[in-house]
């Protein structure tokens, strides 16, 4: 530990004001700011990782600012990443498609730890980023099956229904014709899942 006083001579007379009566370094450390900020985004989420010095890992809290690379950080978003571990995610959601973003981060003692105590470092240097665009959505196979075997079964009853009311009319006149609107709707069908 240290004594920190301010001496000085006021009005002909020294004085001495005790600062700090004792003074401990580990308390009031201000960390060099995070290295190497980097960023890889897809179209479900962004992921920025940086780098500390590995035997501060463990004690490490963050704070990460991003914001649209056109405005100045004043309109910044802030994130806390969950754990101490030097990365942190950002949801799509976030994001608006098709604009680039910039991201800093910056660092300090974990408040749960006991022997040492910091200040916020200065802001790292800056990783840029955009949203991937979403791909074209498709139908694969499994959504045609699902799809049509639901509409095929209720094609079936709908012509199961109309042709027991209608028998009672004509049924010789109607069948073949039901038959045929059923075999439309199924190739139509098919046709517009694919």
């Amino acid at each position: 530990g240290y004594r920190v006083a301010l001496q000085g001579n006021f009005f002909g007379r020294n004085h001495t004001y005790i600062i700090f009566p004792e003074y401990n370094p580990r308390e009031h450390i201000k960390l060099d700011p995070p290295l190497n900020i980097q960023s890889n985004a897809t179209a479900s989420k962004c992921q920025i990782w940086w780098s500390v010095p590995w035997y501060l890992v463990e004690i490490l809290q963050y704070e990460l600012q991003y914001k649209e690379s056109s405005k100045s950080w004043e309109t910044a978003l802030n994130k806390t990443p969950p754990s101490s571990l030097p990365q942190v995610e950002i949801e799509a959601a976030e994001l608006r498609s098709g604009v680039a973003y910039a991201a800093r981060v910056r660092c300090k003692v974990s408040e749960n730890e006991d022997l040492y105590h910091s200040q916020w470092s200065e802001w790292s240097q800056t990783t840029v980023f955009q949203r991937a665009e979403l791909p074209e959505k498709t139908l694969n196979t499994r959504t045609v099956q699902f799809l049509f075997i639901p509409l095929s079964f209720g094609m079936l009853l709908y012509l199961f229904w109309n042709c027991k009311l209608s028998q009672k009319a004509s049924p010789a006149s109607t069948f073949p014709h039901q038959l045929l609107s059923f075999s439309l709707s199924i190739i139509c069908t098919m046709g517009i899942l694919r």
